[in-house]
């Protein structure tokens, strides 16, 4: 029986991903608007040509290196579970299509792979700053290499930067607003950027104190969310609740404990 990958074996490949896709978004980004757009579950969630070049560019890859690995991935779909003794790769090619249809250089690649052990290895690349977050199960959070710690300052929540997203849906949006307003006057401030795997990113950095959102999918936060953790912050899922769909939060565990009076 063949030994089991280990998450060192498996980074290197989703750093490549990360990588290629970034370096093919940059262009596409800098070269001008997308003609080829399309709407996916409402008029305001969009994807484009960009979006499925980068996901082409991406199975490519993993059909080059690991050819008999599950994929799940935003814009093709696939498997939807995870099997035993098989790993699966989960890809988010562009997250913050908005943002790269507006024109705003707040968009990254975010590319995780797992097993039945958990996730094992999870990059969060931006390519217009050329940053790149990466960690592993069993290894700490890194950007472009430097060993990355997260914020210890902000454990009170008035002091709190705390970042969130908004669903394309206008019900679920109006539900999130309700909560916005409870938690925005009680902290120094929200922050409201566009791209779910980014903002995991930038809280583990340190850039922000905390993050929650709802009705975000797995592609656009598994690196995140592991990255988080191998930075030594808390990470919860929030449940399905009062009318909200499952989601994710992070940061230090006495400012998640505030947070959670407000049923983020």
């Amino acid at each position: 029986m063949s030994a089991r990958v280990t998450p060192a074996e498996l980074l290197p490949i989703a750093e490549e991903i990360a990588r290629t896709c970034g370096t093919l978004l940059r262009e596409r980004f800098l070269a001008g608007a997308e003609s080829e757009i399309h709407s996916k579950s409402t008029a305001t969630d969009l994807a484009s040509a960009a979006d499925l070049a980068a996901e082409a560019a991406a199975r490519e890859i993993i059909a080059e290196r690991r050819p008999d690995d599950a994929i799940l991935a935003e814009e093709g779909g696939g498997d939807q579970a995870v099997e035993p003794g098989r790993v699966r790769w989960i890809v988010d090619p562009l997250d913050g299509t908005i943002n790269f249809l507006f024109r705003i250089p707040q968009w990254c690649v975010s590319v995780a792979c797992e097993d039945e052990r958990g996730t094992l290895a999870g990059v969060v690349y931006d390519p217009m700053r050329e940053e790149l977050f990466a960690a592993t199960l069993d290894g700490p959070a890194l950007l472009n290499g430097e060993v990355l710690q997260a914020s210890a300052e902000a454990r009170e929540l008035p002091h709190a930067l705390v970042a969130t997203g908004f669903a394309y849906d206008s019900a679920l949006r109006e539900r999130q607003a309700e909560v916005v307003a409870q938690v925005i006057p009680r902290v120094r401030d929200i922050r409201r950027m566009g791209s779910a795997a980014q903002d995991l990113a930038w809280v583990a950095a340190g850039r922000y104190d905390a993050y929650y959102e709802r009705n975000v999918q797995l592609w656009d936060v598994a690196a995140g969310v592991l990255i988080c953790a191998r930075a030594g912050l808390d990470t919860r899922e929030l449940a399905p609740s009062d009318g909200l769909p499952w989601g994710v939060m992070v940061g230090a565990r006495p400012l998640l404990d505030a947070l959670a009076e407000f049923r983020p």
